[in-house]
């Protein structure tokens, strides 16, 4: 038998930022391959919307709102979860502005919610998967949610690219902290993919077009293309991949 398989049935995956765009696909893609789910968000509503879709795919979902950048509540929320298999560390956000026009305030925000608050969430949840005692034999996996613009540079996007560039980084350096317990630490990098987040920005029809001549295949991703190679990541198909990057870009970083 050479094709590994998908089935995540009884992991348990936690998705940040689960409310809305790729953390909502993230987690109703990892219950269609069998997982069960831990969604975490910021906003009740969000939450309970999700909740009712993945349940009606007849697995076992808990959410709890919780704001990452708050230390203290993260560890809390952390505590409370008895199992974690998987992590899709996607919770983030952007500010586009012209380089000599950022806001400290913003940059100070993008920097605490996209790679301070990350890296502990990953952290905590990772002392979390330690505890299990086979967790050598089971194994474990980590995928943050990074970008395009972490391997490139964009206009108006320097606080993000510096952002981005950090997690990669970052996913890099556990990979090798947590190889000897078979915990695999990789990224995903999309392109622009049409979300609640970057909706605003595609109404801009110069930007528009001027994002689409960079991408070779001349559309935008769908959510569920990024949701797939998330939990492609997380499954045994993945099994000796760790310490790198998935771009799923249509060849932006290719030029």
């Amino acid at each position: 038998m050479y094709l590994k398989k998908y089935n995540l049935k009884n992991k348990v995956a936690v998705i940040t930022g689960a409310g809305k765009g790729l953390g909502k696909a993230c987690a109703i893609a990892f219950a269609e391959a069998g997982s069960n789910i831990v969604i975490i968000s910021r906003t009740q509503k969000d939450l309970n919307q999700v909740s009712k879709i993945i349940k009606k795919l007849k697995v076992k979902c808990k959410s709890y709102v919780c704001d990452i950048t708050d230390y203290k509540q993260t560890e809390f929320i952390v505590n409370k979860i008895p199992k974690i298999d998987i992590l899709v560390n996607n919770a983030g956000t952007n500010f586009p502005e012209h380089f000599t026009k950022v806001k400290r305030s913003n940059m100070e925000y993008m920097v605490k919610i996209n790679n301070v608050a990350a890296f502990n969430f990953a952290q905590l949840c990772t002392l979390k998967m330690l505890k299990a005692k086979n967790r050598k034999k089971i194994g474990g996996a980590i995928i943050n949610m990074s970008s395009q613009m972490g391997h490139v540079g964009g206009p108006i996007r320097s606080v993000y690219n510096m952002n981005k560039h950090g997690l990669e980084g970052l996913t890099k350096g556990m990979a090798i902290d947590l190889a000897k317990y078979n915990i695999r630490v990789n990224s995903v990098c999309p392109t622009f993919v049409v979300t609640p987040l970057t909706s605003k920005f595609l109404k801009n029809k110069s930007f528009k077009k001027e994002t689409l001549n960079n991408i070779p295949l001349g559309r935008f991703a769908e959510m569920s293309e990024i949701a797939s190679t998330v939990v492609f990541l997380a499954s045994d198909a993945a099994s000796m991949i760790t310490g790198t990057s998935l771009l799923v870009d249509g060849g932006w970083t290719a030029k």
